[in-house]
């Protein structure tokens, strides 16, 4: 009899499946390997002891050890599984994590298939749709419309995990150009090169974001500022916690008012490039194997370039 494993990309979706009484057992993936320290070698107490510092020491979020290790021990029978099916979706959120569960099945010596349901464009829709956001009809034609990942597939994902845990983020540009089977993986390597501050402004390409919707829109509190750069993200797919560390970052460019945000001088100085303002910003955020802090992106050179103060 055939047995499926679905790997997802959290609880949402995974209820979501369930509801929908598709077949399989189901593990579900709770991690946010885009941000904080990773190692090439995932199932170890290494990697493990990494995460949960990183998670308690910024986000505040205490990792439930049993429920990661359950999680974790249904890949150490996969021999008993006839295919797996990991469900991620277009963003560099999902794709970072997508990228290490293939690692972690190598690791593991998987010998089935693997598919990938992967949601972004949907026929009719002009916005890219997370996996949670299809209707039950449009759910059903993705899982019928799953790719199965070729050899090849799972090397170029393999290799981006590994140089993604390295310590030259420039070597992952080549793999922007590289066709495989994942739709939105050049988007979301672009997206990661552009997270480092800019060799101009000292802004991220997200940052700068967010500096402009309060540019141009009446922002009339924290709470919508998040609520708006959630929505316009691009290929981030960051959540809550995320998006607010990185507007507590960028408080010192703008006055909060009792019913609006405005920039002040230095965003709006901040904006037109007048100067790099890296230093006023809190860019201490490991990346895998690097730290936001060690690299600054050129636009120019369109490259990463060492951080004048790290250089040896």
């Amino acid at each position: 009899m055939s047995k499926t494993l679905h790997i997802t990309n959290g609880n949402n979706l995974t209820s979501y499946l369930k509801e929908l009484d598709i077949k399989g057992e189901i593990l579900t993936w709770q991690e946010m390997l885009c941000e904080g320290p990773t190692e090439i070698k995932i199932d170890t107490v290494s990697f493990f002891e990494k995460r949960k510092a990183f998670l308690n020491d910024f986000y505040d979020i205490e990792i439930n050890e049993n429920e990661y290790h359950e999680e974790l021990n249904l890949l150490n029978n996969l021999e008993v599984y006839n295919e797996i099916v990991l469900w991620f979706e277009y963003d560099l959120f999902c794709h970072i994590n997508l990228v290490a569960v293939i690692s972690l099945l190598h690791q593991k010596q998987v010998k089935s298939p693997i598919y990938l349901v992967c949601s972004g464009r949907v026929e009719g829709e002009k916005n890219l749709k997370g996996l949670s956001e299809l209707n039950n009809e449009q759910l059903f034609q993705h899982y019928s419309d799953m790719k199965k990942l070729t050899q090849d597939d799972l090397d170029y994902a393999i290799s981006i995990w590994k140089t993604y845990c390295g310590k030259d983020h420039n070597l992952l540009k080549p793999y922007i150009l590289k066709k495989s089977s994942f739709d939105y993986m050049s988007n979301c390597l672009k997206a990661h090169i552009e997270r480092f501050p800019s060799l101009k402004t000292g802004l991220t390409t997200l940052e700068k974001n967010i500096l402009t919707i309060v540019k141009e829109n009446k922002i009339k509190s924290l709470n919508h500022l998040l609520g708006y750069t959630l929505n316009y993200q691009g290929y981030y797919g960051f959540g809550d916690l995320q998006i607010n560390r990185l507007i507590n970052n960028l408080s010192v460019f703008f006055n909060l008012d009792d019913d609006i945000i405005t920039l002040n001088r230095k965003g709006h100085e901040a904006l037109i490039g007048q100067k790099n303002f890296s230093s006023q910003i809190n860019h201490n955020m490991p990346l895998g194997g690097i730290n936001q802090l060690e690299f600054q992106f050129s636009e120019k050179e369109n490259k990463l370039i060492k951080t004048n103060i790290n250089v040896n």
